[in-house]
């Protein structure tokens, strides 16, 4: 039985999550299958059929797979096979291309029709008894006191009705009311353009190659994007004395979308509307046991595919770090870590996508000129398409050394490859598990001894000891579970597994490393070299987490 299950706390649920959009449906998934009661607040009283977002990352999709859609991720989404830049004359200024099995186990683009997502995310956590969703719930007051949060909710058969938290996390969107009653105040860099948007359901199959392409027409600058199986969005930028009104007709659409071979006899228009993108984040994403999270938290122009990867991956730094502390496994303190994280770490993506949009955002015809032979100047020589960045490394927060030091992985999202164990093979998420993962490259138990040992059980860790392939590749040593004999529960004792793709060792090798101790979320705690080195980065874990109890001891509340 898991520590928090053993009394019933004087509150309606242990999370209120406002909004049910991806990244709360998501995020609420997460904490339920960590045993929490969660409780979901959407004001809409229906799914929003609509897409907004088109596509998400290999590490996104490693963290979806973490809810328990790992498996039909692939019947929602289309890998991409490649994203470019073209001059108005055709000329490439930027090639990446996708790999189908990227760096994190998952290609390196998935394209998707987001309401098909909110339909995995709805259906699974359905199959979770700690999950109340209320739809046509609007929050319209937030009070704290005594350790808990009382929301006010206003029905839509117009009743009133209060939800009383021990925390509650705003991912109610760009038009945040949590934010609005926190007063966070906003960062706004004050770049934004407005472009049409134009979503299309194929009549017939076609093929866009490569899947992603941007077109630098100072005439017209328009983004081309797959968006999941059979779904197609263009957009268009608003030109300068063009106005909102004219560009946002649907037979404006048509004609802007005809020269692709996109008709009403080829296409379906979904929707055509236009909208304004802007590069803005919240100064603050934590007051007492109110926290922020996606849209509620950060804005960010498109051109880079970040804004739902940015939300999904605040879900995940946030989820466990919840559970840790409702746990009593975690001074509440470590909270402060999620703004401190991913605050730096959104600051970054949103500047990287503003970088983007200045170059594409050009309109004049001189400018674009001396962009194109400046690009194309600098892309002499090379031959053949580039790869897509590692995903960005975490630079402070929870991690063994703040901004992970010359050489040191920490802060690093750790990539995922084949491994076996038990007579089988597959992606290492999957064969191993979840949560906290201590991996190793011999027995570290008698460096360890017993309590650091209950201390890494208490977080239900994963302690794996890693082999090289046997000479065909599927030799190797058993798993070793200690006295319980549970082959099943790789957490319970050490677990030898087969670096079958060879991946885990050259990575320890490049760190100059034996041991790695990676948290939920994928990123790397930290490292150690050698048996001392592992017992004090286990021991550097435990002062970081400011444990309220010892391991087996009795839970505090939070």
């Amino acid at each position: 039985m898991r520590p928090h299950d053993q009394y019933e706390p004087p509150t309606d649920t242990d999370v209120a999550v406002v909004g049910n959009g991806p990244i709360g449906a998501a995020l609420s998934v997460l904490l339920a299958q960590r045993g929490l009661r969660v409780t979901v607040l959407e004001r809409r009283p229906r799914p929003y059929t609509l897409p907004r977002a088109t596509s998400f990352d290999g590490e996104t999709a490693r963290l979806l797979a973490a809810t328990g859609i790992g498996d039909r991720i692939g019947g929602i989404t289309e890998p991409a096979t490649g994203y470019q830049w073209h001059t108005a004359a055709g000329r490439t200024l930027l090639d990446i291309a996708f790999s189908p099995r990227g760096r994190y186990g998952w290609p390196d683009a998935n394209t998707m029709h987001q309401p098909a997502l909110e339909e995995l995310l709805a259906a699974r956590a359905a199959s979770l008894p700690g999950i109340t969703v209320l739809r046509g719930h609007r929050v319209v007051g937030i009070a704290e006191r005594d350790e808990r949060v009382t929301l006010t909710v206003e029905t839509d058969d117009g009743a009133d009705r209060t939800v009383v938290a021990r925390w509650v996390v705003g991912c109610d969107g760009a038009n945040s009311f949590v934010r609005e009653h926190l007063d966070v105040p906003m960062t706004d860099l004050g770049f934004s353009y407005e472009w049409l948007l134009c979503d299309v359901e194929l009549r017939e199959p076609r093929e866009f190659t490569p899947t992603n392409v941007q077109i630098c027409d100072p005439a017209r600058p328009t983004t081309l994007v797959g968006s999941g199986p059979g779904h197609r969005r263009w957009e268009f930028m608003r030109l300068p004395g063009e106005s909102s009104a004219e560009l946002n007709r649907e037979e404006t659409a048509w004609r802007l979308l005809k020269p692709f071979g996109v008709t009403p006899e080829t296409a379906r228009l979904l929707r055509s509307t236009t909208y304004i993108f802007r590069a803005t984040w919240a100064d603050a994403w934590r007051s007492g046991r109110v926290l922020l999270a996606g849209d509620a938290a950060h804005l960010m122009p498109p051109f880079a595919g970040q804004g739902m990867c940015s939300g999904i991956r605040d879900a995940a730094n946030l989820a466990w770090k919840l559970d840790l502390t409702l746990r009593g496994l975690a001074d509440a303190s470590v909270l402060d870590t999620y703004a401190e994280e991913r605050g730096q770490h959104v600051k970054e993506s949103i500047l990287s996508s503003v970088q983007l949009g200045r170059v594409i955002c050009v309109t004049d015809p001189a400018a674009a000129a001396e962009r194109d032979a400046t690009v194309l100047a600098g892309r002499r020589g090379r031959t053949g398409p580039g790869a897509p960045d590692a995903a960005r490394p975490l630079s402070a927060g929870l991690l063994r050394t703040p901004g992970g030091g010359e050489g040191s992985p920490a802060g690093a999202v750790v990539p995922q490859a084949r491994v076996s164990a038990g007579g089988g093979t597959g992606l290492f998420d999957e064969v191993v598990g979840r949560g906290f993962v201590l991996l190793t490259t011999d027995d570290p138990r008698p460096a360890l001894g017993e309590d650091r040992w209950s201390f890494l059980a208490a977080l239900d860790t994963h302690v794996v000891r890693l082999s090289p392939p046997g000479p065909a590749g599927t030799a190797g040593p058993t798993a070793d579970t200690g006295d319980d004999g549970d082959t099943g529960d790789t957490r319970t004792g050490l677990t030898d597994v087969i670096d079958t793709d060879g991946r885990y060792l050259a990575y320890l090798a490049e760190h100059d490393a034996t041991a790695l101790l990676v948290r939920p979320d994928y990123h790397v705690f930290g490292a150690a070299s050698g048996p001392e080195d592992t017992a004090a980065l286990v021991d550097e874990l435990r002062d970081r987490l400011a444990a309220a109890v010892p391991a087996g001891g009795t839970r505090r509340t939070a």
